[in-house]
């Protein structure tokens, strides 16, 4: 794999940084992806933004990772060393919106066909991923191949959680990473307000069967321990009820973020080559 270049894109909301990682077999599919964080934190230097692109790249699919304007750091997300300004709801979605068409331009550039140009991230970054399609959709725009899911937030009103999972979740020291309040908490900063009637591009987890109708086949891949996976596996109902073609799994014994832990969990090389078969067969 060539090594990665830094870009700044003329942006909808200003400059916007992506780092390019070409492939140097590139396979004709591309990865448009976003890291996760909170909405608020991390990086292109964290491993689930950098270690990620270098493994799909080294698969053959290059990867354009976006540096979204972050949300602010407000003392309710229990940070009170890092608060700080940032941008609220809808600038991170415009601007991964933004990239994935900038992407699709130059696809050829990157050895790939702009009609399998896919879009993904992870946690938070799954959350501007799956809504930057429904943004695409609405516009009426050109839409990814496919969208690629890593244990995504996609409701700020956590569905149900199941007693098994409550009960192992709890017996990990887990149970209140991402209980209900903890997550509105972190919606509402994303949001700069109520999570009350929030637009399915903000939170697509509320998006109807009808609104999800076109959206583009969807691969979701979610933590065996992480109370998170009850919305990607709500949000994978809501698709198959729409009749999107889309496939779940889990992936045993990790916890949240297991992309952000390369070497510490095999689950991350499994869960890259379960991404990279599935856009293979774009």
């Amino acid at each position: 794999m060539s090594e990665p270049r830094e870009r700044t894109l003329d942006g909808p909301h200003g400059p916007l940084s992506v780092r390019i990682y070409p492939a140097s077999a590139p396979s004709g599919a591309a990865l448009v992806w976003a890291h996760g964080g909170a909405f608020a934190f991390g990086d292109l230097d964290m491993p689930e933004a950098d270690e990620v692109s270098r493994a799909f790249a080294a698969r053959g699919i290059p990867v354009v990772s976006v540096d979204y304007a972050l949300a602010p750091v407000t003392a309710a997300l229990g940070r009170p060393d890092e608060v700080r300004d940032g941008a609220i709801y809808p600038v991170a979605s415009e601007e991964l919106a933004f990239a994935f068409a900038w992407t699709r331009e130059h696809a050829e550039e990157l050895g790939a066909d702009p009609a399998r140009v896919a879009l993904g991230g992870t946690s938070a970054g799954g959350n501007l991923a799956a809504g930057a399609i429904l943004r695409l959709l609405d516009q009426g725009a050109a839409l990814p191949a496919l969208s690629v899911l890593a244990y995504p937030t996609l409701h700020a009103v956590q569905p149900t959680t199941r007693d098994e999972l409550k009960a192992r979740l709890a017996e990990a020291g887990l149970a209140d990473q991402f209980s209900a309040e903890p997550v509105r908490r972190m919606y509402e900063n994303y949001l700069g307000g109520s999570v009350a009637d929030p637009e399915p591009a903000a939170v697509p987890g509320v998006a109807t069967a009808e609104q999800l109708r076109d959206y583009p086949p969807a691969i979701i891949v979610t933590g065996d321990l992480d109370e998170l996976r009850v919305s990607g596996e709500a949000f994978a109902d809501t698709l198959r009820e729409a009749g999107v073609d889309v496939e779940l799994s889990f992936e045993p014994g990790t916890t949240h973020g297991h992309l952000n832990r390369p070497d510490l969990e095999p689950a991350f090389t499994h869960t890259i080559d379960v991404f990279t078969a599935r856009v293979a067969r774009l």
